[in-house]
């Protein structure tokens, strides 16, 4: 079987059209159309999803690759996504999986049971959602969460955090960590290259960030001359602080060329310490540079008196200096889930 008719959950009828849920969007769909994301078809009179059963990427990888750094550090994670996203990112750097047109037409499919066994036979202790924007599939995701959980398998997710409130809840509720790209700072930006808005991944953080049952980890993909401005990056750090608290752990990652931003040039370890330093000063204790060689940047420090509690390379995360959850200098508590 090369296809699978599923019916989404996050929809209602309004005068022959059918209005997708998912997103803040709230599509109004056309009998035989698809929403933005163009993995939503109203067909039959019913909305259908189009990635259910269709994993693209399969692999394993660190925990660290997604990135959470205090979740289960040292980790291995089966990982895997569909196609589609509710934003359309300009400088995407998944865009032929994020943006691609293809959908139930590829290949055959994969139960979520025989994802649960490839993890087992992995000896993975997690699954991880993402690639793409894992709300698209998220009638697959609580499926595969569920049986995850059964197992004793945990399961973490990599969103945008364009997400509407009533699916957010339903997708999130096996999820047990999630790192949500904060993409940048302003409505404008949001708009202008991501073709989203940034109130609702404000929501989506508060909302995460209160729920017990989630780790919650921000991504900000600094590029050049568009979201690294200090008065951005200040504006964003206080909101952090303000409405998250100072334990939230920032990933402040480089940029690469890609996707329809080819001629903006990569971001410069400058850039990333500049904006790393002005995080620290805003009281922040757990800020990261990613995509770029810069071990300053890498390790975890412990908040109370600076003992590198983890060290981070490309290939491994070193716990020495962690003693369950606290430090192994001081004692004092180290923020994030270790088992």
């Amino acid at each position: 079987m090369s296809s699978k008719r599923v019916r989404a959950r996050w929809w209602k009828h309004v005068g022959g059209q059918a209005v997708c849920l998912l997103c803040p969007r709230e599509c109004r769909i056309n009998a035989g159309a698809t929403g933005f994301c163009r993995m939503r078809r109203f067909a039959g009179d019913e909305l259908i999803t189009l990635t259910y059963g269709h994993p693209q990427g399969l692999a394993v990888d660190p925990i660290e690759k997604k990135p959470l750094y205090h979740f289960l550090p040292a980790s291995d994670v089966l990982s895997f996504g569909t196609t589609g996203c509710t934003l359309a990112c300009k400088f995407c750097q998944n865009w032929t999986l994020s943006q691609s047109m293809k959908s139930d037409e590829m290949g055959m499919i994969v139960e979520p049971a025989q994802i649960v066994e490839l993890a087992k036979q992995k000896s993975a202790p997690m699954i991880a959602y993402t690639y793409n924007e894992p709300a698209i599939f998220g009638e697959y995701l609580i499926d595969v969460a569920r049986l995850a959980h059964e197992a004793g398998i945990r399961n973490v997710m990599v969103s945008n955090g364009f997400i509407a409130p009533g699916a957010r809840e339903e997708i999130m509720a096996d999820i047990d960590a999630v790192n949500i790209d904060l993409k940048g700072f302003s409505e404008r930006f949001y708009q202008t290259h991501t073709r989203g808005s940034l109130a609702p991944v404000l929501d989506t953080l508060v909302w995460v960030n209160k729920a017990p049952h989630i780790w919650l980890e921000i991504t900000t993909l600094l590029i050049p001359g568009l979201n690294d401005s200090d008065e951005m990056l200040a504006a964003e750090f206080d909101w952090i602080v303000d409405q998250l608290g100072l334990d939230v752990p920032l990933h402040l990652t480089a940029f690469h060329p890609d996707y329809q931003m080819r001629d903006r040039s990569r971001t410069s370890s400058n850039i990333l310490t500049n904006a790393r330093e002005i995080a620290i000063s805003k009281g922040l204790r757990y800020v990261y540079t990613g995509n770029v060689v810069n071990p300053e940047g890498q390790g975890t420090i412990c908040p109370s008196c600076g003992f590198t509690v983890m060290t981070r390379t490309w290939q491994r995360t070193g716990l020495e200096g962690l003693v369950g959850n606290t430090c192994a200098s001081c004692g004092a508590v180290i923020a994030g889930v270790y088992k």
